[in-house]
């Protein structure tokens, strides 16, 4: 099929390789334009962009979508069907109609289930057991077309956000593929309306530890964080970041430090297993605490 593909961040990465090696004809890469990054601040192409562009596909990284000259641009292409997976902007309606067979989008989560800019920590936050990818037809609303297929798979009890990211990359990949080779055998399914929930964008203050919450909450947010913005408390005057963790016995008053780097909860306590101090490099917990002695109580 000749394509166009719309997305921008590494979780897209995968997407655009599986298509290009499934044989289909990518018209045109849509990402987000390239941003300061860097200690020199320079421009600096997203992952896409470079991947695209490795790949000896034509890129563009228009600011904006609206404009009629962009949205001509867009339906010159005369795509068969645009791929969507993390994109980052709104497509107006004449976008969205402009392929023969419309804009398909790869969203990680159960549909209705998240839908929004983070299902992926919003699914370990919340304590999910499984999440999945569907595929879903794109309408004007946010994440609210049918899905013509889905899968799902269990939340690991020890899983970061990082880690569960790759994985359903990996599965939208495979998913996109196997959608596009039977598009014409597959039957759009409304979403039910019961079951909504949305998975707003993280905010940074959401990234403070509360010890006196429950084991269970502390856990859940160290790795739904993991790896941005990262989980925060307070160890000797610096904002450490938590970014992986496990439940574990043992009892204390909030922000103890029970054992090794065991800290307890408000009910509870959590195993921290890898972290960061500022300035430095993420490390196992064995690693963090050579040479390291830890107060009696964090912040």
């Amino acid at each position: 099929m000749r394509l166009v593909f719309m997305g921008s961040p590494d979780f897209s990465v995968p997407v655009l390789e599986a298509l290009v090696d499934a044989g289909h004809e990518v018209a045109a890469v849509y990402c987000q334009p390239p941003r300061p990054a860097g200690r020199g601040k320079k421009d600096r192409p997203g992952p896409v962009h470079a991947r695209a562009e490795a790949l000896g596909l034509e890129v563009r990284h228009p600011k904006s979508l609206k404009g009629a000259d962009e949205q001509a641009g867009f339906a010159a292409l005369n795509a068969d069907v645009a791929v969507v997976v993390a994109y980052g902007l709104i497509l107006p309606q004449a976008v969205l109609d402009a392929p023969e067979q419309g804009c398909l989008n790869i969203h990680a989560s159960l549909l209705p289930r998240w839908r929004g800019a983070a299902p992926i920590h919003r699914a370990i936050m919340a304590g999910d057991r499984e999440t999945g990818v569907c595929i879903m037809q794109m309408e004007a609303g946010l994440d609210t077309g049918p899905v013509l297929l889905r899968e799902a798979t269990p939340i690991g009890q020890e899983e970061t956000t990082a880690q569960l990211h790759d994985r359903l990359s990996t599965m939208g990949a495979r998913l996109i593929v196997q959608a596009l080779d039977h598009l014409p055998d597959l039957s759009p399914v409304p979403q039910p309306d019961d079951g909504v929930t949305y998975a707003h964008k993280i905010d940074k203050a959401e990234a403070r530890i509360d010890w006196t919450r429950p084991a269970v909450e502390v856990d859940r947010l160290i790795r739904g964080l993991s790896p941005f913005p990262g989980a925060k408390c307070d160890i000797r005057g610096e904002q450490v970041k938590l970014l992986a963790s496990r439940l574990a016995s043992g009892n204390g008053s909030p922000g103890q430090v029970l054992d090794g780097f065991t800290i307890a909860c408000g009910d509870g306590a959590v195993e921290i297993l890898r972290a960061q101090r500022p300035g430095k490099r993420a490390m196992d917990a064995t690693e963090f605490l050579r040479g390291y002695d830890l107060p009696d109580r964090v912040n």
